[in-house]
């Protein structure tokens, strides 16, 4: 660890404690990485020990070493560690975090790890986000850890990169909510030497993830996205003063009102809500808002129970993105649309249509896409059009 490194560590703690006394409520620090073994843990430890030489009262709530001997060093006996919480499930005991101890315990900050761990049915919260989120509610200031796979408008991206379906995610709203994030940049070249010298995962599981996950080509993506993501925050935070940066004036957000069309389709909803998500953080939208037209054909007793909870899920998902759902009935899905994107005063149009070999003669065969597209362009109004892909 060079001088450098160590000024760099202690000018973050010294941010970060600056954030804890000035807020009323509790203060929210995230470091993001591109992938599994960068040093996440080992940096939120070596942050604890920083402000506990500062004197503020750091709790260790929840920590995944993975065995990693540099990670492991860094738990001392100056900080102390909250045993976890038991819980039995399905007649086996499941360690998770104890949400109850740590709020008891009332430390002026907690550590926290594996944000996007799902907790085992029957917990108070389904995600381990839900309970960081109130611990800061609560007053409690958290330094957690997740990598940028976990983000849920990233999913569809990641699945292509990586061929890993990720399971266990976090809404992006919840970076934006940070006080703090830090990106944990590794070199792909460092991160896969890593990987090689069996300092991230066991010997015998090193050969399949370097030629699967750990692939060049799949962190290199990666690592761009955990670059963009972070610079797009922290490009906000200048723009609005947030964040405990230095105050400059606050920048309106753009006058782009994003309207998102969905139906019952589970997967093509899922990447048009993904992904006019990120358009309208692109956009700093002034609002972004996600519309089911529900037809005769779909009412509640013509569409089986998996369509219905597809679609009540994807609405969860649309909601927890920072959408706002519209829901209308009528049998003329473009009329439809076309009042509610009048109503609503939206800018850009967000649909979806099926990926086939040739696009412009699937447009031409007629059906909502097509007919929408039709209207919009004949009624002289200022809408754009912004067509998904699926």
């Amino acid at each position: 660890m060079s001088p450098s490194d160590d000024l760099q560590r202690d000018a973050s703690a010294e941010r970060f404690l600056r954030l804890v006394q000035q807020k009323r409520r509790g203060t929210l620090k995230i470091y993001l990485g591109l992938a599994a073994g960068v040093g996440k843990t080992y940096r939120m430890l070596q942050e604890a020990q920083e402000l506990h030489r500062y004197g503020v009262d750091v709790l260790l709530g929840y920590i995944e070493t993975h065995g990693r001997p540099g990670t492991v060093a860094q738990l001392t006996r100056e900080l102390p560690l909250l045993p976890r919480k038991q819980v039995f499930y399905k007649g086996h005991a499941v360690e998770e975090m104890d949400l109850d101890g740590i709020e008891q315990r009332r430390p002026q900050v907690v550590i926290v790890d594996e944000l996007a761990h799902s907790n085992v049915p029957g917990s108070r919260h389904e995600k381990r986000w839900q309970d960081v989120r109130e611990l800061v509610e609560r007053g409690i200031s958290v330094i957690t850890a997740v990598n940028v796979q976990h983000l849920e408008s990233l999913h569809d991206q990641v699945l292509k990169i990586t061929g890993t379906d990720v399971t266990e995610r976090i809404p992006d709203s919840l970076l934006r909510e940070a006080d703090e994030v830090i990106n944990v940049d590794l070199t792909v070249g460092e991160l896969r030497a890593r990987l090689e010298e069996g300092k991230i995962y066991d010997a015998a599981k090193v050969p399949t993830a370097l030629a699967n996950f750990f692939q060049a080509e799949n962190l290199l993506q990666l690592r761009r996205l955990a670059v963009r993501e972070v610079a797009q925050l922290l490009g906000r935070q200048v723009e609005t003063g947030a964040g405990g940066a230095a105050a400059v004036p606050a920048q309106r957000r753009n006058d782009d009102r994003l309207l998102a069309c969905i139906n019952t389709n589970e997967r093509a909803a899922k990447e048009i809500i993904r992904k006019a998500s990120r358009l309208a953080d692109r956009f700093s939208a002034a609002a972004w808002y996600v519309l089911y037209v529900q037809t005769g054909e779909e009412s509640a007793d013509r569409i089986g129970l998996a369509a219905q909870r597809h679609l009540i899920n994807n609405l969860q998902l649309a909601t927890e993105l920072g959408a706002q759902i519209m829901r209308v009935k009528d049998n003329d899905i473009v009329a439809a649309i076309r009042r509610v994107a009048q109503e609503k005063e939206a800018t850009l149009l967000v649909c979806g249509i099926t990926r086939e070999k040739g696009l412009w003669q699937r447009l031409s065969r007629g059906g909502v896409t097509h007919d929408l597209l039709t209207a919009v362009a004949s009624d002289g109004s200022d809408l754009d059009v912004y067509l998904i892909t699926y």
